[in-house]
């Protein structure tokens, strides 16, 4: 599996629309969604799925050099249900089909059912052409994160939780990730961002900036919970080597807030059975990490936060051949997630 910072063919996004999850029928966060494809399209072709009865909607939304493709799927969490791509050294790209659960199945999962998002990476990879390979376990793409050269960081509270694959041990997950991603070295965090309903997809704590750096969602606040889970990241991190044997530089980010959803937010979603609750008050799972990687660019979160200027600061100083391009993602962290979530790489040949 490649480094996110390496070529791009492509991004794939799915486009929003459950009135359960997204606020005022999913309008607000389809101006997102099409901003974010927007931005990284400037950098690299951006493909979006989109439901059969959506499909005027968004090409109504989206500027013509953004590629509509017919995708059903439950949710817009292109990152957790599309494919996972991996390339040889002949440069032959395919894609990993993880089996996916809806972040914990019955036993914590957002909701039921799942059975669309099950079929999108396999529709993806189908409408590409591209070779597939079946996986056997559940796994979601921002649970892991690779550096290209053999390193892999995820967390425990995510795939050593029981609501994902209870029947193995975590030795037999290491050897799964092995197998399928040719990763050589494991590095395993403690939990995820405070209140991440994921159960801590490191994707929203930890990335790599390049090979033996990673990027740590940080705060300073001591009585805040987020305190003592990056510590925890941070020191297992700097006890850590990769795949190749250097000690790993940590770069630190402040993150916004604490953010909370508004009563008004709340009330912009339509309350169903099966469904986890959007309730006014609940604290979100703010991260600056949540960025996407594209070819000469990088498109990251903003929360109109204080902290905003200094986090795109601390992103351009770390990518210094990239131009870093800031999006007003609120609308996307009300729905569980961010612009990391709703994007996928495709590497390039």
């Amino acid at each position: 599996m490649p480094g996110e910072f390496e070529p791009h063919e492509k991004c794939w996004m799915l486009w929003p629309e459950r009135p359960d999850n997204w606020r005022l029928n999913a309008v607000p966060a389809q101006n997102v969604f099409s901003l974010v494809a927007q931005a990284i399209s400037r950098f690299e072709p951006v493909a979006m799925g989109v439901s059969k009865h959506q499909i005027e909607t968004a090409q109504n939304s989206l500027p013509s050099e953004i590629e509509i493709v017919h995708i059903e799927s439950d949710d817009s969490w292109m990152r957790d249900t599309g494919p996972t791509f991996v390339k040889n050294d002949s440069n032959e790209v395919r894609g990993v089909d993880w089996d996916f659960n809806a972040w914990g199945g019955l036993n914590g999962g957002i909701y039921f059912p799942w059975d669309k998002d099950i079929c999108v990476a396999k529709e993806v990879l189908k409408h590409g052409k591209i070779d597939r390979y079946k996986a056997c376990i559940i796994l979601e793409g921002g649970a892991i994160h690779t550096d290209g050269e053999g390193t892999l960081i995820t967390t425990e509270e995510c795939l050593l939780n029981p609501n994902r694959n209870p029947d193995l041990s975590k030795t037999q997950i290491e050897n799964h990730l092995k197998e399928y991603l040719n990763v050589e070295k494991i590095i395993w965090l403690g939990k995820g961002v405070f209140m991440d309903e994921t159960d801590g997809h490191v994707d929203n704590l930890c990335c790599f900036t390049r090979p033996g750096e990673v990027l740590l969602h940080w705060t300073d606040d001591k009585t805040d919970p987020q305190y003592e889970i990056s510590c925890d990241a941070f020191d297992r991190l700097s006890g850590s080597v990769d795949a190749k044997g250097r000690k790993i530089k940590i770069h630190k980010i402040h993150q916004p807030g604490p953010l909370y959803m508004t009563e008004a937010e709340s009330l912009g979603i339509e309350k169903k059975p099966n469904v986890a609750p959007r309730n006014d008050g609940n604290r979100l799972a703010a991260s600056y990490v949540n960025f996407y990687i594209a070819n000469n660019g990088i498109v990251m979160p903003l929360f109109d936060d204080p902290h905003d200027k200094a986090a795109m600061e601390k992103i351009k100083s770390l990518f210094p051949e990239r131009i870093v391009v800031g999006i007003y993602a609120r609308e996307i962290l009300l729905g569980g997630g961010n612009i990391h979530c709703i994007t996928q790489q495709q590497p390039g040949v």
